[in-house]
């Protein structure tokens, strides 16, 4: 008998499955904590952590491109030159005496190009090609409202969260229209919605980082903000993101909403702005309830909205605007907290 078979035979049976136990529990809890840092890891590869973030400053990657010659006039950030309607002068005998409209703006056609495909969808996942075509100058209306926030700066402000730009996959997001799915010319001002994650911040943001490919599994915010204030930008203001599927907003213009494809319903993604708060670790679950938010996020929400410059009257949350019946977020949210700090940051606003 060797010596590991005299050591081995003096050990109790119980003992050794006792050992092999502890062994075993020692190295689930190792794989546990590797896997999260991992996901941690995988989240924060592509995080940008700025003082202050400017438009400009931020890289704005293009989702997929729509239809060539689609009727309805995607409003693509750079790619396309938007002009007020021409004023005809009185001594100059070419210019033309056609009345403009106001109300029935003359849009310059797409150049001429033959479809790729049908129709996109609402989440478009079409295959990704580069803009190649020049800008197109398309003629609105005075008085025509952009779809999306101009991001202020708060100079004066007293706050400043720590910002990250963690952006979503392309196939998340897509353009915003000027004209709905019949051609008709869209006037939305922007509105801002109000979410909640339900699972962790890290869960979130590496969904919206996968590539997806079927439309009705698409999601994405514009900005999340976690439970320590930091606010994440995900996808630019100028683009379209998908927070909210089946819903209408009313507001003081009455109901609004946007039908981009047949095949969904209506939704305020195309003039929407969302925005996320993290969910405490006692939400994650279907309740109706849980704790509730840090003063952190209540601070950065306020401030982030202020810099939307979308008044009061026009910010809301998922479950009003909701037309399916299942959301509820964001839940336990306390808004006249909200409403008074957005108060002192919009008083730093320019004027």
């Amino acid at each position: 008998m060797n010596f590991f078979e005299k050591v081995l035979a003096r050990i109790h049976p119980a003992k050794i499955l006792i050992i092999a136990m502890v062994v075993a529990s020692i190295a689930f809890f190792v794989g546990i904590i590797s896997t999260i840092g991992e996901t941690r890891a995988d989240v924060e590869q592509k995080s940008q952590t700025i003082a202050q973030l400017r438009p400009a400053d931020v890289p704005i990657p293009a989702p997929y491109t729509p239809v060539p010659n689609d009727r309805r006039q995607p409003l693509i950030p750079g790619s396309y030159q938007v002009s007020p309607p021409p004023v005809p002068s009185l001594s100059d005998p070419e210019a033309p005496t056609t009345p403009t409209n106001p109300t029935a703006p003359a849009i310059a056609p797409l150049p001429a190009q033959p479809p790729t495909h049908s129709e996109p969808s609402e989440l478009s996942s079409a295959s990704p090609s580069p803009t190649t075509t020049s800008p197109t100058t398309l003629v609105l209306p005075p008085g025509y409202q952009q779809p999306y926030p101009i991001m202020w700066e708060l100079p004066n402000s007293r706050y400043t969260p720590q910002q990250e730009y963690i952006p979503a996959n392309p196939t998340n997001y897509g353009y915003r229209f000027i004209t709905d799915v019949r051609g008709n010319l869209l006037n939305n001002a922007p509105i801002i919605v109000i979410h909640e994650t339900v699972g962790s911040a890290n869960s979130a943001l590496n969904m919206f980082r996968q590539a997806i490919q079927n439309d009705a599994d698409q999601r994405s915010y514009h900005a999340l903000i976690r439970r320590n204030g930091n606010v994440v930008y995900i996808v630019p203001p100028e683009y379209r993101a998908f927070g909210a599927g089946n819903s209408v907003f009313v507001g003081p213009n009455g109901p609004e909403a946007v039908s981009i494809n047949p095949a969904f319903p209506p939704s305020v993604n195309n003039f929407a702005y969302h925005i996320s708060l993290e969910t405490p670790p006692d939400g994650r679950g279907n309740g109706r309830r849980h704790s509730g938010y840090t003063q952190a996020q209540y601070q950065s929400l306020a401030w982030l909205v202020a810099r939307t410059g979308i008044p009061q009257n026009r910010v809301t949350t998922h479950r009003a605007v909701d037309r399916s019946g299942t959301r509820i977020d964001p839940r336990s949210f306390d808004s006249d907290r909200f409403l008074t700090l957005l108060k002192s940051f919009s008083a730093n606003q320019p004027a």
